[in-house]
């Protein structure tokens, strides 16, 4: 019996054939440039070649330069071959620089001679760095360019690039992150982005005296946040480690020390799923004001957020990947946890209501009942089944059950919850906030309640961390602390998916 092939496997296969020849032949390529490499200026991957102007600068210098003039300036410049054009006694190139800025480069007979014509010709391909010297001029067609009067390949490319004028797939873009980059301008973007979201948060928590801190990633036991860690084993200690899950209990230390106002931009890793939203390894930044509370800590947020989006947007108005306009401006709505779902269910919903009446609703509303089920879990699901959905402006949910919340402090009017907000942006939670705990005594019961859910089977509770509570009983002032995704922060906005917000997000 004949087996017929799969949807697209003989166009794979045929895709596949033609890179093998295309390899063998810029193989050959290579062994030529390095034979005359005595005659020839680095052979296929020189140390380094002569750059003298940067093309995004020449671009800016020579925008409005008219169709067919010389500047009488001589410029070196290097870039990426992505076109290329022989026509006889004039071939044409463009380089693409790492910024996805282009210019062209024109190599003739009457510039270069006969013999660097025909090695042009032969040897240079689409996906090599090359550079070129020679004068500044405007094409016939006003296209900015250096009339080559020298030029040398900077690194031999043994692959073919993609179509650059067809967009890879998500799985491709995600796993060949660099040919991403080469080939679309929004990755490229992307890149840029995160690095001022970055830059801009730290100019934000300069001008409010916050110091930047870098704390532990591999921790004796995790801790500071319900999640599930990874193990690892250190040879030299002879013993378990973890990576963190998050960096809350060694900041806290440090407000603890003296440092009021901190934060830190680093990595968290958490065994979990991961989703468009979730991400087993994630940026992060953490940052705790003493003498605060989770009000002023809000405060803070929405500042940082708004002043990331003017400095990638120039505007807190924001443009999504798929055109959509997204409004970060104006003070955000804050609005209560239990009075929300007791609006949004039709039903009151207190501190104080049952298991009996939770499991109940939850069961007439279709909301799957989460494993260790809780007071506190129950009423989380039953909000996010009810209320998530309908926020479409940015919204800090304020007042969350006790048992889910346990290093937070209780609230000061409201018996049964405590002074945290979850920050909602496009329906997804950006950030998370407390009004910090910071009673020792307090913070011990809580822990050995904690220890009690894991005793029961819950892998993502708590443990008891003595070497936190020691800090904490040498005295730590009323602190406001905040927990922000940088992946989802730039997914607010991007509008992308998080492993588009990752430069090189783990995949299978």
């Amino acid at each position: 019996m004949t087996e017929t092939p799969a949807p697209g496997a003989a166009d794979a296969a045929a895709d596949d054939e033609d890179i093998f020849e295309q390899k063998a032949v810029r193989l050959a390529k290579r062994e030529r440039l390095i034979a005359e490499r005595e005659s020839a200026a680095g052979g296929a991957y020189p140390v380094a070649v002569r750059v003298t102007h940067a093309i995004p600068a020449l671009r800016e210098k020579y925008s409005g330069l008219e169709a067919g003039a010389e500047t009488g300036e001589t410029a070196a410049v290097a870039g990426r071959v992505v076109f290329s054009r022989n026509t006889g006694k004039l071939c044409f190139a463009t380089l693409q620089a790492g910024d996805g800025s282009r210019i062209q480069a024109m190599v003739s007979l009457a510039n270069v001679g006969d013999e660097s014509l025909q090695r042009w010709k032969e040897l240079v391909d689409l996906g090599d760095h090359v550079a070129v010297s020679g004068e500044v001029v405007s094409s016939r067609r006003g296209e900015l360019s250096i009339m080559v009067a020298e030029w040398e390949i900077a690194a031999k490319a043994i692959l073919p690039l993609p179509n650059m004028y067809t967009e890879l797939n998500e799985e491709s873009r995600v796993r060949s992150r660099y040919l991403d980059l080469i080939v679309r301008e929004q990755a490229r973007h992307t890149v840029r982005a995160r690095a001022t979201v970055n830059q801009s948060l730290r100019t934000t928590f300069a001008a409010h005296d916050f110091t930047e801190v870098e704390t532990p990633m591999l921790q004796v036991q995790p801790g500071g946040a319900t999640a599930r860690p990874f193990v690892t084993h250190s040879n030299a200690f002879d013993t378990e480690l973890y990576l963190r899950i998050a960096p809350e209990l060694y900041l806290k230390r440090a407000v603890v020390g003296g440092i009021d106002r901190v934060f830190e931009i680093n990595r968290n890793f958490r065994n979990e799923g991961a989703d468009s939203t979730h991400s087993p390894e994630f940026a992060m930044l953490e940052a705790y004001q003493a003498y605060s509370d989770y009000h002023g800590i809000a405060d803070l947020t929405q500042e940082l957020v708004q002043n990331a989006a003017i400095a990638v947007a120039g505007s807190t108005t924001v443009t999504w990947a798929d055109g959509t306009e997204f409004d970060l401006g104006g003070d955000w709505d804050r609005v209560s946890m239990y009075p929300s779902l007791s609006a949004a269910a039709g039903v009151e919903i207190t501190p104080a209501t049952g298991m009996d009446e939770l499991l109940a609703l939850a069961e007439a509303s279709g909301v799957d009942v989460p494993p260790h089920a809780t007071h506190g879990k129950l009423v989380e699901e039953l909000w996010e089944h009810f209320v998530k959905g309908g926020l479409e402006r940015p919204t800090f949910v304020m007042d969350f059950p006790v048992d889910t919340s346990p290093l937070v402090r209780e609230h000061r009017s409201v018996p049964g919850v405590v002074e945290k907000w979850d920050l909602y942006v496009r329906g997804f939670e950006l950030a998370t906030g407390y009004s910090e705990l910071v009673d020792p005594v307090i913070q011990r019961e809580r822990f050995v309640e904690q220890a009690a859910l894991a005793a029961r089977g819950d892998d993502e509770a708590m443990r008891i961390d003595e070497e936190f509570l020691r800090a904490l009983e040498h005295g730590m002032p009323p602190t406001g602390g905040m927990g922000m995704g940088i992946d989802r922060l730039l997914m607010a906005i991007t509008g992308l998916g998080i492993r588009e917000t990752i430069l090189f997000p783990l995949v299978k």
